[in-house]
């Protein structure tokens, strides 16, 4: 389906944003921004280091405030955080203190207008845990899980609620190899399932091109849209197989020689 027939869902229009420092001067961080999101898509965002992929999620989860331009959801200026959108960190910030189930259901909790009956809240959970392959572990307590079990526990929290827009801050930075592999397949097929509006920083070049409809590629800091680049390769993909493509191959070397480029003028 093309874009153009596509529901907008955000729409990033000449965002500004500015950081103060105690010395009295100010970075600039994001100047002129300019993207918009499609109802469905996966994103990658990926970038020069430090040049505001990070401080890009925050500003659309409404963590921070912007210093200039227009940052829409559905039209409507975001200016707080809300339920239609969730946010996965790469730090693993589940309630130590819950278990892996009250996690999951914290949540639906959080959201006092809803009221659901405990009986659906439940039934919810269960779902999640199915579907995130912890269905044994829902009494277990986080200290407990491995870091790639709480990362998929993470996600259900925030998928729960059933955000518009999933925003996944460099969720598997401190895996190891192969337990990040394994959040990538699976990050791959819950996005098969659910067609979940999607938002992905990372620094994983592979990595956004394997999960990705599209990529957008940023400028070094203070940051501006260098090239959105559709990621034209069927799904469902396969992560061992889509690294010998030659598609695969074309636009891993096009995003690195942009990245490289502003890396090396910073």
């Amino acid at each position: 389906m093309k874009n153009s027939v596509r529901k907008t869902v955000l729409e990033v229009n000449n965002v500004k944003k500015h950081f103060y420092l105690k010395n009295g001067t100010s970075l600039t961080a994001l100047d002129n921004l300019c993207f918009k999101i499609f109802e469905g898509e996966f994103v990658s965002i990926v970038g020069p280091s430090g040049c505001g992929k990070s401080t890009i999620l925050k500003l659309i989860a409404g963590l921070i405030g912007k210093d200039g331009g227009k940052l829409l959801l559905d039209g409507t200026e975001i200016s707080e955080p809300g339920p239609e959108r969730g946010m996965v960190f790469q730090s693993y910030t589940l309630f130590q203190w819950l278990t892996v189930r009250e996690n999951i259901e914290f949540g639906l909790r959080l959201i006092k207008s809803q009221k659901m009956p405990e009986a659906e809240i439940r039934n919810a959970s269960d779902y999640w845990l199915n579907l995130i392959g912890l269905e044994n572990f829902g009494s277990f307590y986080p200290a407990s899980l491995s870091g790639g079990m709480q990362q998929r526990v993470a996600i259900a929290r925030a998928m729960i609620k059933n955000p518009e827009i999933l925003l996944l801050d460099e969720p598997f930075g401190a895996l190891d190899a192969q337990t990040r592999s394994y959040m990538q397949q699976f990050t791959s097929k819950l996005w098969e399932e659910t067609h979940k509006t999607i938002i992905f920083v990372t620094h994983d070049i592979d990595e956004a091109i394997f999960l990705s409809d599209r990529v957008i590629v940023l400028t070094s800091c203070p940051a501006k849209v260098n090239k959105e680049i559709v990621i034209d390769i069927e799904r469902p993909r396969d992560l061992g197989n889509m690294f010998a493509l030659p598609t695969f191959i074309d636009i891993k070397r096009e995003i690195l020689d942009l990245i490289m480029k502003y890396s090396k003028e910073k």
